[in-house]
């Protein structure tokens, strides 16, 4: 999946030249918490997110210095603080290193390189649309299971899962299937890799239902434990 396929199209974005009143009400009026700022010929200048909104002097949160940490501050930074605390505009605030992603970059590497609370997508130099973490959780709640898998046969489930569990670390592993629930046996040395097992099943495309009797053996003691559900079936 790729940012194309989840990301936001209708871009709400701020002019440098905007003040931020401006765009506070529309993070407001929008429930957003961050604005890609797009100058006049079209061009990504920056972003303006809550966080710029949080050291202000007019609201008394700007920060305030010891006298020996100004003096080491030098002007430079001083100045930069108090443009930032007390400018108008948007290019006052506005973050102007801006990391984006094109549209074609996948998830992965979104969650991998970028900071995702809001990364504006590219096509070329104009800016088609915006992935924020919100994006992210609507794609998660949309793949859910809703297309019926043709070879979802209890035999492809039995590859699939064979595959699956023969890259991990958790051995041995034995399960057999019967019209997509499967019963997962064998022995484990942790409650991770109960767990691990059990998610790996689930998330094999055909199966309905996964039953656990893993039993728990301790690798030093040689000590066993039945798995939960066959405790309580037998209880």
């Amino acid at each position: 999946m790729h940012a194309l396929h989840v990301m936001t199209r209708d871009v709400v974005a701020a002019t440098p030249h905007a003040t931020i009143e401006e765009a506070a009400k529309i993070m407001l009026q929008m429930h957003i918490s961050g604005l890609p700022v797009i100058d006049d010929a079209g061009n990504l200048v920056g972003i303006v997110s809550e966080s710029d909104f949080l050291r202000r002097g007019e609201i008394g949160t700007g920060r305030k210095h010891a006298a020996w940490l100004r003096f080491f501050m030098g002007p430079g930074r001083a100045a930069a603080e108090f443009i930032h605390e007390s400018g108008r505009k948007v290019e006052d605030v506005m973050t102007r290193k801006v990391v984006s992603a094109q549209e074609e970059t996948s998830l992965a590497d979104l969650v991998e390189k970028h900071d995702i609370k809001r990364v504006p997508v590219m096509r070329g130099k104009a800016t088609i649309g915006i992935v924020t973490r919100n994006n992210l959780l609507q794609a998660m709640a949309s793949l859910a299971h809703k297309i019926p898998d043709p070879t979802a046969d209890d035999e492809h489930i039995r590859e699939r899962i064979t595959r699956a569990v023969n890259k991990a670390d958790w051995h041995p592993i034995g399960f057999r299937v019967r019209k997509g629930v499967v019963h997962l046996h064998g022995l484990i040395t942790t409650d991770e890799a109960r767990r691990a097992t059990i998610i790996a099943a689930e998330n094999t495309s055909g199966v309905q239902d996964v039953h656990d009797h893993l039993c728990l053996v301790d690798s030093y003691s040689g000590y066993y434990v039945e798995a939960p559900e066959d405790l309580k079936a037998a209880g």
